[in-house]
């Protein structure tokens, strides 16, 4: 698999997870995950938890903090 498919497709199913957070996670409770996933991801050399949960908790707590949605949606336009 090329590298620029596998970065289509992880942007894909980022995309995917998000529109699932916001559609079954209730609104104050999306930045609380956000914030519980960012804190666990800084102890990620333990084992199960993983740096990788601090981009995750970023992308859901931006769902609910204006500026940072703002971003995030600045991000993912196409650039000219």
């Amino acid at each position: 698999m090329a590298r620029s498919e596998t970065g289509i497709d992880l942007k894909r199913r980022l995309r995917r997870f998000q529109a699932w957070v916001r559609l079954r996670i209730p609104y104050g409770f999306r930045l609380v995950l956000g914030v519980v996933l960012i804190l666990l991801g800084l102890v990620g050399f333990l084992p199960i938890l993983g740096f990788w949960m601090i981009p995750l908790g970023f992308a859901i707590a931006a769902l609910d903090i204006k500026p940072m949605r703002r971003r995030w949606r600045e991000r993912r336009r196409p650039r000219d």
